[in-house]
């Protein structure tokens, strides 16, 4: 899959078997620059011709897919005919489960995946959900429970991408998993790095530590209706971005490293608050996605959860940086023994639903 960072295609080789998961190999795969710079042109409501670009692109990120799961697939040692199917997230170019037709885009074209790898891929994951009433996002909570949930401990995943979400694990692990986007993740603070400092994130979280937080505007960001809508929500880009933030004027007038400090915090308070709100119960609180990588933000996360232990999911036993690629598979083998995934707690939706679509070679 690939974020709504869109920065690079996250790929995993794992062998699943009733409850148990191994994983064979990862691998990051970053996309082209001209791919990239398409990919976010086409994120924003703008340009000419659109429909074409996108039909375009659609195709040209299928191969890129395509060269992605070949590529983690040798890492593996194995060969194509040994992998049961791909499952493909795809990349979002918008997500809009509001409204009266509610709809979610993800593009990287399956059926040139499954035509170049030769291998059965299971793709469009959202779509279901969203015929049945439900938000098509986040889905994540889904593999969060079938694998991180333990009897008689509550525990909370926190998966921060561009996008930060929440899942909520009850401690009967039969029971259904809970889970929603609170909120920005690391969109907003890569976004700022990239426009002052042309690097594509805060390394460590370290130019936010270097700034002061800014209360006022802070407080400002939070009064956001978003962050107090009850779930199921589910957003993106399309709401949580710089547009978005220039829509308050302090944040033109403070200084960068206290504008970056003010982000990663806005990240951090909207994401305890909502653990303290939803997940009064949970006991444990692990991390996952990209934003695990930011040290500054987890102490920042931790120090707000005290006394609560707060780590990654590496002591669950799966890397946190492969844990959504993991999960994408996960949700195509259920797809392919024609299992419904219960998301109506997660999303809304009237029912459970077989997620994902097949592409048969």
């Amino acid at each position: 899959m690939s974020g709504t960072s869109a920065d690079a295609i996250d790929a995993a080789v794992v062998m699943l078997h009733d409850h148990s998961l191994q994983l064979l190999a990862a691998q990051n795969t970053p996309i082209d620059t001209i791919l990239l710079d398409e990919i976010r042109r086409l994120m924003a409501p703008q340009g000419y011709d659109e429909l074409a670009r996108c039909a375009r692109l659609d195709i040209q990120l299928g191969d890129t897919f395509a060269q992605a799961a070949g590529s983690v697939i040798r890492l593996a040692g194995l060969t194509h005919q040994e992998i049961r199917a791909i499952g493909s997230h795809g990349q979002t170019l918008r997500h809009a489960p509001q409204g009266a037709s509610p709809y979610s885009i993800q593009i990287g074209q399956p059926a040139v995946i499954a035509e170049r790898t030769g291998i059965t891929t299971v793709a469009h994951f959202r779509q279901a959900d969203l015929a049945a009433g439900g938000q098509g996002a986040p889905l994540a909570p889904l593999f969060h429970q079938a694998f991180f949930s333990a009897h008689g401990i509550e525990r909370a995943i926190v998966n921060i991408g561009g996008i930060a979400n929440i899942s909520i694990l009850v401690t009967d692990p039969q029971q259904a998993a809970k889970g929603f986007d609170c909120g920005p993740g690391n969109t907003l603070m890569d976004h700022h790095c990239q426009q002052i400092q042309g690097r594509k994130f805060d390394q460590d979280g370290q130019w936010a530590a270097s700034g002061k937080v800014d209360q006022a505007l802070l407080q400002q960001l939070l009064q956001d209706p978003y962050f107090s809508q009850p779930p199921p929500k589910s957003t993106g880009l399309e709401y949580f971005n710089f547009d978005w933030l220039g829509s308050y004027q302090r944040a033109s007038s403070i200084q960068p490293a206290d504008l970056q400090a003010t982000l990663l915090e806005l990240t951090v308070v909207s994401i305890t608050d909502a653990l303290k709100r939803y997940a009064p119960q949970a006991r444990e609180v692990y991390v996952c996605g990209g934003g695990s990588n930011n040290r500054t933000l987890l102490q920042r996360i931790a120090n707000r959860m005290y006394p609560l232990s707060v780590t990654d999911t590496n002591a669950l036993g799966l890397a946190p940086d492969w844990v959504e690629a993991a999960g994408f598979a996960w949700l195509a083998c259920q797809t392919l023994v024609g299992h419904p995934v219960n998301t109506v707690p997660i999303t809304g939706a009237q029912h459970a639903v077989i997620a994902g679509a097949v592409y048969r070679v």
